[in-house]
């Protein structure tokens, strides 16, 4: 799981899978064929070409850029890496509700406030600094959900009953742990991502088919995605409210 195929050889494995030709995708993104041919052969994407091609293959912005192995700009980034240890427990709540109180918290976390980002994003620990690998671009997705190690395992857990330790989460970041189809699969659960485009950006083979993943999980993967803008402060309110539901 240690290598690394280029961006051009990743954006072609995608539109494979989504049937799309290069003039497709062309159209699809609004882009010249001339600029999607240049780095399907190998030339580094521009992050306005990412912009673009993000919602042509459906996927959010910030992980297309991690894919590209381009740094996420800040406006996409979590807006408070302090509030990533608190999304475990709520993640925890949120499983056990029904569909409406689910969608309630949703409801919450649209409702609430965004603030502008005044401090520039911290960067990442030394040793949660990753080389590019397949494991490296799956944990630098986690982060995109503002998930770091611990936080990554704990909620794994949650959602797909695997239990890692966060020591466990960094060896596949750093390409020291082999990450097998199931483990690709309950890591797509988490990102809310289809396992199969997760097997076409990593090379790995498709998981084989398996039991139904948990009704709520695609829920809460969509839930852990809108709060990443929010405050420690305001995820706190929706934990409290996830408890309160829990328990009316």
């Amino acid at each position: 799981m240690t290598g690394h195929a280029g961006f051009g050889v990743v954006l072609a494995r995608l539109s494979d899978l989504r049937k799309l030709g290069i003039g497709d995708l062309s159209a699809r993104a609004g882009v010249p064929g001339s600029e999607l041919q240049a780095v399907l052969d190998g030339a580094a994407p521009r992050p306005p070409l990412l912009r673009q091609l993000a919602p042509a293959l459906n996927l959010h912005t910030a992980d297309l850029f991690v894919i590209a192995g381009t740094p996420v700009p800040e406006e996409l980034a979590p807006f408070d890496t302090k509030a990533g240890s608190q999304i475990p427990s709520l993640a925890g709540y949120a499983m056990t509700l029904p569909p409406d109180r689910r969608q309630q918290l949703r409801q919450l976390a649209q409702s609430l406030p965004r603030h502008n980002r005044t401090q520039p994003t911290p960067p990442a620990p030394a040793h949660e600094r990753h080389q590019p690998s397949h494991g490296a671009l799956l944990v630098r997705m986690l982060g995109n959900r503002n998930l770091n190690w611990t936080a990554s395992a704990k909620t794994l857990y949650h959602l797909t009953g695997r239990l890692l330790a966060a020591a466990t989460i960094g060896a596949i970041g750093h390409g020291h742990k082999e990450v097998t189809p199931d483990l690709l699969a309950d890591i797509a659960t988490v990102l809310g991502i289809p396992s199969s485009d997760l097997a076409a950006m990593t090379g790995t083979k498709p998981p084989h088919q398996t039991l139904p993943p948990h009704p709520a999980t695609a829920d809460v993967a969509e839930l852990i995605w809108n709060i990443r803008h929010l405050t420690a402060t305001q995820i706190q309110h929706i934990n409290d409210k996830a408890r309160a539901l829990q328990q009316d």
